[in-house]
């Protein structure tokens, strides 16, 4: 099981500078055919294999819109709390670029599909809820490759089976202050659209892409700065390396007096630094213009309802259902929300055992340690939850120490044996009978005068060592609480 897990990196921020940080992402929908044509939508196949007359855009194709497309990109919209217009426009966004074989981008502008909704969750305590300015269907370019070939010197090349993808844009508004929200937000974005089944979310595949605008203005002030997007970042720790860096280049620049320019960048990962790819101080003019061979797309009422009703609980309404249900702190909750299987194994580990913090600690640690040492995904589990509740509560009621329950749990993986089963077959039951316990410590005890005579004299830290000679001669699978207890009265005996 990999769960997701962030390791926040702090970088320094002039106090005098507040970032302002707007994200367009674009996200491929999980379509079986491209958007206006019906050529397959599948990845490592040999380049230019998956083309046709429409996406290739030679003359006289005509273009048919994906209604599986439409359904997925509405079905997003309503997931970010964003109106689904009952009417949106096509449009031509015209620029020439190698890996654009029309000369233009389908795609929308001034009447997209949706508009508005927010995405909203509670981080280190504090609310944080970045508004979606708009939702918009388009199809994807081509791809231009520069490397690779004998004479990648002299020549690119282009593979054109990406061309005409559908895509969805979602442009949020400028309400992000840090890096390390931007990142949160993508990878936020990434598990809704993927567990809703929208997008494969596959960043090295290219199916997620951001883009960033990024901007400084003093801190306390309205007005925004000189915005500097940044281009084609495909990890969550390249969104936030790359803004963390831009951040600071544009601090530095206006601290030592000097302007920045509107420009585009792109992330140069082995230097870790972002870098100049073209200028934008003026505005490209892309003559956009309604797209002649597509209607308006008009969105039936009773098809955006049909379509709210298959909206599952989301990744932080689980989260916040889990917290309040089961007592869990804000990051468990967040562990056992991380996807529906991983929440519906803990529902039913925690209902079986009556210890729902203590199963959410077995899953998130070791049963996640075995799943990530096989490379397995939460479907390879090898436990179910009724036997995993069963080893939840002999730990919890003691007749199990911890470390002895890591190995009883790898006996059971796989096999269907319960921890009874397990126990009972290598003796494995805790120790907690006083009288054994107690002629165990008076051995150690003896066995160990100068570890005794020091703790006596006031050096407490060899108490840990008496404790793990008790533990020991048990083979681990004596009471720790009350050999701490018997020990400690035995050493304050004079």
């Amino acid at each position: 099981m990999a769960l997701p897990a962030f390791r926040l990196v702090c970088y320094h921020t002039p106090m005098s500078w507040e970032p302002v940080i707007g994200l367009e992402i674009h996200a491929q929908l999980a379509t079986e055919s491209k958007i206006f044509c019906g050529c397959a939508v599948r990845t490592g196949a040999p380049p230019n294999s998956l083309v046709c007359p429409v996406c290739l855009g030679l003359p006289g194709a005509l273009p048919v819109l994906n209604d599986r497309a439409v359904d997925l990109a509405v079905l997003a919209a309503l997931a970010l709390g964003s109106e689904v217009q009952p009417v949106s426009v096509f449009a031509r966004k015209n620029y020439f670029y190698p890996d654009l074989p029309k000369g233009y981008q389908i795609s929308q502008f001034d009447r997209p599909l949706a508009l508005g909704g927010a995405l909203a969750w509670q981080e280190a305590g504090r609310l944080i809820d970045v508004g979606i300015v708009r939702v918009h269907l388009e199809e994807d370019a081509g791809k231009s490759m520069h490397e690779g070939f004998p004479d990648s010197g002299d020549r690119s090349y282009v593979d054109f089976n990406r061309s005409g993808i559908p895509l969805i844009e979602i442009v949020t508004r400028p309400d992000i202050r840090s890096a390390a929200v931007a990142a949160s937000f993508f990878h936020r974005l990434r598990d809704i659209l993927v567990e809703l089944g929208v997008s494969g979310g596959n960043l090295e595949e290219g199916q997620l892409r951001c883009d960033a605008n990024v901007s400084l203005r003093r801190v306390g002030d309205a007005a925004m700065g000189v915005p500097v997007e940044v281009k084609n970042l495909n990890s969550f720790r390249y969104v936030e390396r790359a803004l963390s860096h831009e951040v600071e280049r544009q601090a530095a620049v206006l601290d030592g007096g000097g302007r920045v320019g509107r420009e585009t960048r792109l992330f140069d990962v082995g230097a870790g630094r972002t870098v100049p790819m073209r200028s934008k101080e003026l505005a490209h003019d892309y003559r956009y213009f309604p797209e002649p061979d597509l209607p308006p797309l008009a969105i039936d009422p009773a098809r955006v309802d049909a379509i709210r009703r298959r909206l599952p609980e989301l990744p932080d309404a689980r989260r916040r259902r889990l917290a309040e249900a089961y007592g869990l702190s804000d990051y468990d909750a967040g562990q056992m929300a991380a996807s529906p299987a991983v929440s519906r194994y803990f529902e039913a580990a925690a209902a079986a055992s009556g210890h729902p913090k203590a199963a959410a600690n077995w899953i998130s640690g070791e049963l996640a340690r075995t799943l990530n040492e096989a490379g397995a995904g939460f479907e390879g589990v090898g436990v179910t939850p009724e036997a995993l509740a069963g080893l939840v509560r002999a730990v919890e009621e003691g007749h199990l120490s911890g470390s002895i329950g890591k190995s009883v749990l790898e006996k059971m993986w796989g096999t269907g044996r319960t921890a009874e089963d397990v126990m009972r077959a290598e003796g494995l039951t805790q120790i907690d009978d006083e009288e054994a316990l107690l002629a165990v410590v008076r051995r150690v005890v003896a066995d160990h005068p100068k570890p005794v005579a020091q703790f006596r004299a006031g050096k407490t830290i060899t108490f840990g060592f008496l404790v793990g000679q008790a533990m020991k001669a048990t083979g681990g699978r004596a009471h720790p609480e009350r050999v701490n207890a018997l020990l400690r009265r035995e050493l304050e005996r004079e």
